[in-house]
């Protein structure tokens, strides 16, 4: 019996640890060749000295699981070995099919105690670490498909993150690079899906180096898969990659153990008319003021309240 992704090959961000070796096993083991890339450094800060061996134990993994890997150490924020990456997959496996992008780093500070380089590191790794793989993905898809006169197999998956959907106040880089994947996402889902390739993103809570803080009060279960393991998000990623989810584009999904919320793009919670040529003030305050009496003074839209979800 064939498997969802065979003959297909992927690259992998971020794919050490964590969430991300958890999608790229989940990827090999439904068949896909696997480019596990990890730059390695052991900080979840992005601190300490790069190393090969995260991405190398991970594609080891793989083959020892019948399934083909290779390592690739280079950094996705770099836009040259981002190029490099997605060429190794080519080069390794003939092309590339399955995009999935998770290399991230945190460096938490509340925004009137951020510094300039702990804003630009976050967005650097995790915005621009997106788009510079996404960026050349597209550039082969397109090419391939220019080439064939005809559709390509493509997809990719983002990671996004409820730090992005409800907001998280320690976080002012983590959540804006991640409100940033979302609309990287649906713009790359329009451009691209004339060429065959899919965009999709996903909000994923799982317990990993990057949330050993917020999860820091949930114990692990005694018994059982751990309802914050990773392997609670991989087979979503896996779908998304695979030639069923053909029709899904452009989404937005939460997932965590064992439940995925479809996220609905926001819509208009009311509207107010002007009764004559623009807006005065007097106007506005006659209007809004009386729509947001009952609020609580500080409260903020959280959009996982209305997935009924609490924070993560």
């Amino acid at each position: 019996m064939s498997l969802p992704l065979e003959r297909l090959s992927a690259v992998v961000t971020g794919a050490g640890r964590g969430l991300g070796r958890a999608e790229a096993l989940e990827l090999g083991r439904l068949g896909a060749a696997v480019v596990v890339n990890d730059y390695g450094r052991p900080g979840r800060d992005g601190s300490g000295e790069a190393s090969a061996t995260p991405a190398e134990e991970v594609a080891a993994e793989i083959r020892k699981a019948g399934g083909r890997a290779v390592a690739h150490t280079g950094d996705v924020a770099d836009h040259e070995q981002a190029r490099e990456l997605v060429e190794s997959a080519v080069s390794e496996f003939g092309k590339l099919d399955i995009l999935v992008n998770n290399a991230g780093i945190l460096r938490d500070r509340m925004v009137f105690s951020m510094s300039e380089d702990e804003w630009d590191s976050v967005i650097r790794v995790h915005l621009k670490g997106h788009f510079n793989t996404t960026h050349f993905a597209s550039v082969h898809w397109r090419a391939r498909s220019k080439a064939a006169g005809a559709a390509v197999y493509g997809r990719i998956v983002n990671t996004s993150s409820e730090a992005f959907l409800a907001g998280s106040a320690g976080q002012p880089n983590y959540a804006a690079a991640k409100g940033g994947i979302v609309g990287l996402t649906t713009s790359t889902a329009l451009a691209l899906a004339k060429y065959g390739v899919t965009a999709n993103a996903i909000c994923p809570r799982a317990r990993t180096r990057m949330t050993e803080d917020v999860f820091a009060g949930f114990a692990e279960p005694e018994d059982g898969l751990d309802p914050l393991a990773p392997e609670h998000v991989a087979p979503l990623v896996g779908y998304l990659a695979s030639p069923a989810a053909a029709r899904v584009n452009g989404q937005l999904l939460v997932v965590h153990g064992g439940m995925v919320a479809i996220v609905e793009r926001p819509r208009v919670a009311a509207k107010f008319d002007s009764g004559q040529d623009t807006f005065t003030y007097d106007e506005l305050d006659g209007l809004l003021t009386p729509h947001y009496a009952d609020r609580p003074a500080g409260e903020t839209f959280a959009a996982a309240e209305v997935l009924g979800l609490k924070r993560g």
